[in-house]
């Protein structure tokens, strides 16, 4: 066995997101417009992962991990790898600009100071009209 030889991959990862697969299952769903996303699933979907950017190409990778033995109630629990002591518990529903933000996680799109019909001065993030308007008033 000692004769083997180690071999390495590279990658372009900067952030690695582990998404417990056991809270996953038990919750069913829970995240997405519609609700019927998996954590892992929606935050891929929300974070633009495009397909031929995934695997070892990709510059951020969400994947499903196993349990973390902390097993909240109605919620995930997930990990960005660059921060393994803080466990991030996401209840269902949440929202998926904060869940990257408590990840530490940036994907290149910025706050946008909302217009005056939305409160003046106070930062909103920016992913559409509709999503403003709904931030601002929900």
């Amino acid at each position: 066995m000692a004769d083997k030889d180690f071999k390495s991959a590279k990658t372009q990862w900067r952030d690695v997101v582990l998404v417990c697969r056991k809270c996953s299952k038990k919750l069913d769903g829970g995240f997405g417009p519609d609700g019927d996303l998996t954590l892992k699933k929606a935050l891929r979907k929300y974070l633009r992962l495009k397909k031929g950017k995934s695997g070892r190409k990709g510059e951020l990778v969400v994947t499903g991990a196993d349990c973390f033995d902390v097993c909240p109630k109605g919620a995930v629990v997930a990990v960005n790898a660059a921060q393994p002591k803080k466990l991030l518990i996401v209840p269902a529903g949440a929202d998926l600009f904060e869940v990257k933000t408590r990840l530490g996680l940036d994907d290149g799109r910025r706050l946008k100071a909302a217009g005056p019909n939305q409160g003046g001065g106070e930062l909103a993030p920016f992913f559409g009209p509709q999503a403003v308007s709904e931030r601002s008033h929900g």
